[in-house]
């Protein structure tokens, strides 16, 4: 079990790495804040040291995927519509960015994950292939087809 300490330090460095990573994969503020309280758990309850700041940090980002991914199956979640999907109104958007956020939204998964990894954590290429398991390649060729979606979703060029 980790120290009080740690759990801070570990709120404050990652929580909103994971509250974001949360919203963009379950697009719902209620179903983040239970997956937010569920990884911060497993990691109060994890006594495994990490080599660096930056496993830590990927620890939190693959935990943070698992437990996603893991709602996302569940009977319950297949069979509910939030509220904030009925009124598309999420609560966290900030309107500035409201459209840009609403277009990565529509994009797949798969796209979905490298370009917040790419764009809103900052994490090159080669890091997020490490990160979600596969080749560099595929990462690039995913990054470009994203970058390809939100032209045609925003009807003109994004910044690279």
């Amino acid at each position: 079990m980790r120290s009080e300490n740690e759990i801070r330090l570990a709120l404050n460095n990652h929580g909103d790495l994971v509250r974001r990573l949360c919203f963009i994969f379950l697009k719902n503020e209620a179903d983040s804040e239970d997956i937010f309280q569920t990884v911060f758990l497993k990691y109060a309850q994890n006594d495994r040291p990490f080599a660096s700041f930056e496993h830590e940090r990927a620890w939190f980002i693959q935990v943070t995927r698992n437990a996603c991914k893991d709602l996302l199956k569940s009977f319950f979640r297949s069979h509910v519509i939030s509220i904030e999907e009925l009124t598309s109104e999420p609560s966290v958007i900030n309107n500035e960015h409201k459209e840009v956020l609403e277009a990565v939204l529509k994009l797949d998964k798969k796209y979905r994950e490298v370009i917040y990894l790419y764009y809103y954590e900052g994490y090159k290429a080669k890091e997020i292939a490490a990160i979600l398991h596969k080749r560099v390649n595929t990462i690039y060729t995913l990054l470009n087809r994203a970058r390809e979606q939100l032209r045609e979703n925003l009807g003109g060029e994004i910044d690279e």
